[in-house]
């Protein structure tokens, strides 16, 4: 079986999320038994081609017109070649891969950007974007999806992708490297993830501002590549925290596995998201989770057993369910415990198998 995906990073992307990890894990499982290749934009230092765990990646364009070199690059190179099926990871920019793959075709969305997108980017390329994803339904509607989450699946049929089309693979997270570990001495909160604007991370500072009223010993730990560093260093400042949050920064996997087993509670404050890979992460790890009540991160968190979610955008109820685990010991310790057996419940091996059953029904047309 010969594979084609469309994404606009690759896992080696500088900008890389939760989306091309989904791809990595799923298809370099796949390409044990399968001939994958992938075809991403460039980015600054890298090659044109390699093979990264058994998937060729080929990069063109850029991360701004990779929709255009990506068709062209399909329409010249690879349009004949004997690829059973096209893969259309939705990630960015929609690819609007059916006005031109004539092959069997699946489409994979993790969220819709929606408004968030006004959060992050200039306006024109927001609403460039904006108005791209709201034609989604014209060029997709004949299309099979795979969808990461149940609030994702929602956000398709509403916008009338019928829900025949859709199947529902979980996300996960690797087990082989995360484990419960120690917590730290004093009551620790950690953001792991990417420092990204929709992200809303000054909601978590000015939170925590009202935590360390309540618990003076505590600490905070914002870690991961991003690019919203200096407004999150200013209100630390203005806030007068500099001497109990930390702003790591990009860390290594080893590192990022020990602040979530340091951690008491992990929180995430996104404006939205596809799943939550990060949340698993630090279940696995055995800590419970605090998110707003959005999409994704209510399909990752089951509210009162793995964490807490908290109405979108209340400071005040977010800094009280953050001292409510980090004073009430007994519940803290059910919420990791119930947080390490949700996570166990996911797969990457798992998601793959379902992946390949989708493709082949697709190849079949099933």
């Amino acid at each position: 079986m010969k594979i084609l995906i469309f994404n606009w990073r690759d896992i080696k992307n500088p900008e890389a999320g939760g989306a091309e990890v989904h791809l990595h894990e799923v298809f370099g499982r796949i390409a044990h038994r399968a001939e994958v290749t992938l075809v991403s934009s460039r980015f600054k230092g890298c090659q044109k081609s390699e093979t990264i765990d058994g998937i060729k990646v080929i990069r063109v364009g850029n991360k701004f017109l990779f929709n255009f070199a990506a068709f062209w690059h399909y329409v010249s190179r690879l349009r004949n070649e004997s690829f059973d099926i096209i893969v259309d990871d939705v990630s960015k920019v929609p690819l609007f891969t059916p006005l031109y793959v004539k092959k069997p075709l699946l489409a994979i969305i993790h969220h819709i950007h929606g408004k968030t997108l006004f959060k992050e980017l200039p306006l024109p390329m927001a609403l460039y974007i904006y108005y791209s994803e709201r034609l989604i339904p014209t060029f997709y509607k004949k299309i099979p999806f795979v969808a990461g989450s149940k609030s994702t699946e929602e956000e398709l049929i509403g916008m009338g992708i019928p829900e025949s089309n859709i199947r529902n693979i979980r996300y996960a997270t690797n087990h082989n490297v995360i484990a419960s570990g120690s917590k730290s001495a004093k009551p620790r909160v950690t953001y792991f993830g990417r420092v990204k604007r929709y992200k809303q991370l000054d909601h978590l500072i000015k939170a925590f501002r009202i935590v360390r009223e309540n618990i003076p010993q505590a600490g905070l730990v914002i870690a991961g590549k991003g690019d919203d560093y200096l407004t999150l260093e200013r209100l630390v400042k203005e806030c007068h925290l500099e001497s109990c949050v930390e702003l790591v920064g990009e860390v290594s996997e080893e590192e990022k596995i020990k602040f979530l087993q340091q951690a008491w509670i992990f929180v995430t404050t996104s404006m939205k998201e596809g799943w939550g890979i990060t949340v698993l992460e630090a279940n696995a790890c055995g800590t419970p989770a605090i998110a707003y009540d959005v999409p994704g991160l209510r399909d990752s968190i089951k509210d009162g057993e793995t964490g807490l979610l908290v109405p979108s955008g209340d400071i005040e109820r977010l800094a009280q369910a953050i001292i409510k685990l980090l004073t009430d010991a007994e519940l803290s310790e059910r919420l990791g415990r119930n947080a390490i057996d949700w996570a166990s419940s996911f797969s990457w091996d798992r998601s793959a198998e379902e992946f390949m059953r989708v493709i082949r029904g697709v190849i079949n047309g099933e």
